[in-house]
């Protein structure tokens, strides 16, 4: 999925002029929006320096090497914002050295990630019209927050939930160790525009697993764990709410994960199996910094970070 805003922000600073072949791109990821700047800079001819951290697999590191970017692997760990700021410590370190030749996407706080996704929302509207609910997985913001943008141009009542994680700051819980990747953040992404969701759910890693397996065996999707996680979600709704065209978005392939989440004994080394059946139905929490593991849901009521911590500093200060 990454290869829409990767394309779309290269695009667009060529057509600015604000990248040009003497310009190295450099930017921070893991995951695929990694390998989607790989794709284009390869298409485009740039030169491409990719800062990310020990979570990144082996194989994801050969295909990026492979389509000639440079990859830094940062193994300190930062006591504030985790991996994610030792990232970008590392990467403005490099910046420094390179002066003006250099061109950071910034998918984190760029307008053009959610934009990208402009034609995204149109062929569902083509499709299945404007007036759904769509469920997304929540990293940088910019599927979730630019599909539902475009649109709410063409149905206010169209619905966003947003998937994110446990010990993920971006909807209020405390920073911690993560095992579901792809989703939820150390730091809090410009472009979540948290007044467009109306609902918040979070999943523990053992069941977006477990749900990825289900997805896989039922629909034959072979798909990563973000997948996994907003597809179960997203099943919820549909059941709830049957009267409802619920789309959901499904960012990740397999591949990756073929020896991790498909493989059982990878799941019992890293305590995520999931015990018992899948979890039809979320928990419902008073508010997402107490929510506890394995599902919970909050209603998010399109309301700003600021509002709905600020209501739960208002419930525990002195009467």
């Amino acid at each position: 999925m990454k290869l829409l805003p990767a394309k779309y922000i290269i695009g667009q600073a060529v057509a600015r002029g604000t990248l040009t072949h003497d310009t190295i791109v450099l930017e921070t990821s893991s995951g695929t929006f990694a390998l989607g700047l790989a794709v284009v800079c390869r298409e485009y001819g740039f030169s491409l320096e990719i800062f990310t951290d020990p979570v990144m697999d082996k194989g994801l590191e050969n295909r990026l090497r492979s389509l000639g970017a440079e990859v830094f692997i940062i193994t300190e760990k930062a006591k504030e914002g985790g991996y994610q700021r030792s990232r970008l410590d590392a990467m403005h370190a490099r910046m420094r050295q390179l002066g003006e030749s250099h061109f950071w996407p910034r998918q984190y706080e760029t307008p053009d990630n959610p934009a990208a996704y402009r034609c995204f929302a149109d062929q569902i509207s083509e499709l299945l019209g404007a007036d759904v609910t769509l469920v997304g997985s929540v990293g940088s913001g910019g599927s979730t927050c630019g599909t539902i943008e475009r649109l709410r141009q063409k149905a206010l009542g169209a619905r966003l939930i947003g998937v994110d994680t446990f010990n993920s700051v971006i909807f209020g819980q405390l920073d911690g160790e993560r095992k579901l990747r792809g989703l939820g953040n150390s730091l809090v992404p410009k472009n979540v525009k948290h007044e467009l969701y109306d609902e918040v759910h979070f999943t523990s890693a053992s069941l977006a697993f477990a749900a990825t397996q289900a997805l896989h065996e039922r629909h034959a999707i072979f798909a990563g764990p973000t997948s996994g996680a907003s597809y179960i979600v997203g099943r919820w709704r549909a059941r709830q709410h049957p009267e409802e065209t619920v789309v959901v978005i499904c960012p990740d392939e397999g591949h990756r994960y073929a020896e991790a989440v498909y493989d059982q004994e990878w799941l019992r080394q890293n305590e995520c199996v999931l015990e018992g059946v899948l979890l039809d139905a979320p928990a419902s929490e008073e508010h997402p910094s107490t929510a506890l593991p394995p599902w919970n849901r909050y209603r998010w009521k399109r309301k700003t970070r600021e509002a709905v911590l600020s209501a739960l500093e208002g419930c525990n200060g002195p009467e």
